[in-house]
C-alpha cells in the first residue's frame, strides 16, 4: 500500500495509525506554509460510504485544499503589502454585519407589515404619476374547443358582457372545452393573452378599440374570446394591479423610518447622556 492511502485510511478511521511525531492530530498535506491535518477533514465522509467512495472523498477535498493554498500563496507573493492590508475592511464588514443583524432584529419585532386598503389608495392617488402602463393590458376570457363543436353556440352565448356568469362558464367549460381561461375581473397582458391565443393583429390599440367579442378557427381548434375591458400602454395602471406594488412600498418606507428611527434614538439617548465626546483638532 502507497504511503498516500496509508494516509487516507488513516483519516478515514483506522486508530493505530500515528504521526513519527507521535502527535494527536497528523498532518494530511503541506502547501509552504499551510498545513492539512486530519481533523479537518472530521465528518467529511458520511457514514456508510463504501471504502473506495471515501478515499475518492477524501482525495477530492485534500486537492481542492492543495489548489486553493496553492493560489492564495501565489497571491500572496505577488501582492504589495498595502494590497493585503485588510484589517480595515475586515472591520468595516464585521461592523456592517452586527448593524445589519441588529437592524433586521428590529424589525422582525416591531415592524407593522400590516397595510390598509385605506393606505393603499392614498397612495395611489397621491403618486399617479408613478403608475403609468409600460404595456397594454386586459381582462379577458377565453375558450379553446375542437374545431367541429356542437357547443359554440352555447359559449357565444356565454361569452356575452351582459349576462356573463363565471359559474356557468367554469361549469360548461369544465365539461366541453379543451382548455380555458377566465380572467374576467383580472387584468392580464395583452402580450401574455396572445401567446395563449393566436390572435393576429398588428396594431393592438386598434384591434382592442374595435374587438370585444373574437371567435376564429385555427385547425384543428376554434377559439372564442371575450374582451371584458383593456386599457391602453401610457395609460394610468389600474389600481388593483398595483396593490402588491404599493403594498411593498409602503412596507419599504416604514422599515427604512423604523431604521432612521433607531438611529436617531440611540444618537439623542447618547447626548443626553453624555456618552460620547469631539475632541477640538488643530
Amino acid at each position: 500500500m502507497s504511503g498516500k492511502l496509508l494516509l487516507l485510511f488513516c483519516v478515514l478511521g483506522l486508530a493505530s495509525c500515528k504521526s513519527r511525531h507521535n502527535s494527536d492530530d497528523i498532518i494530511i498535506a503541506k502547501v509552504y506554509d499551510y498545513e492539512l491535518f486530519a481533523s479537518d477533514l472530521n465528518d467529511l465522509v458520511p457514514k456508510g460510504t463504501s471504502k473506495n467512495d471515501s478515499t475518492t472523498i477524501v482525495q477530492g477535498f485534500i486537492d481542492s485544499w492543495i489548489r486553493k493554498n496553492l493560489i492564495i500563496h501565489q497571491a500572496e507573493y505577488n501582492l504589495l503589502p498595502e494590497q493585503m492590508d485588510f484589517e480595515q475592511k475586515l472591520e468595516d464588514y464585521r461592523n456592517s454585519l452586527i448593524t445589519y443583524a441588529y437592524e433586521s432584529e428590529l424589525i422582525r419585532q416591531k415592524l407593522d407589515t400590516v397595510v390598509s386598503e385605506t393606505e393603499i389608495k392614498n397612495y395611489y392617488n397621491q403618486y399617479r404619476a408613478d403608475f403609468e402602463l409600460k404595456y397594454n393590458v386586459v381582462k379577458a376570457v377565453y375558450v379553446v374547443l375542437p374545431i367541429d363543436s356542437n357547443r359554440k353556440k352555447l359559449f357565444r352565448s356565454l361569452l356575452n358582457t351582459r349576462r356573463f356568469s363565471s359559474d356557468s362558464l367554469e361549469n360548461e367549460a369544465g365539461r366541453y372545452a379543451l382548455s380555458y381561461y377566465n380572467g374576467y375581473n383580472n387584468w392580464i397582458r395583452f402580450d401574455d393573452l396572445l401567446t395563449q391565443v393566436p390572435i393576429k393583429t398588428y396594431n393592438q390599440e386598434v384591434f382592442l378599440k374595435d374587438n370585444r367579442f373574437i371567435e376564429f378557427d385555427d385547425k384543428p381548434f376554434s377559439y372564442l374570446i371575450l374582451i371584458q375591458d383593456f386599457i391602453i400602454a401610457e395609460s394610468l395602471s389600474p389600481l388593483d394591479m398595483e396593490i402588491e406594488n404599493i403594498t411593498n412600498i409602503i412596507i419599504n418606507k416604514r422599515k427604512r423610518e423604523l431604521i432612521s428611527k433607531m438611529h436617531q434614538d440611540i444618537y439623542d439617548k447618547a447626548v443626553k447622556e453624555n456618552t460620547f465626546k469631539i475632541y477640538n483638532v488643530k
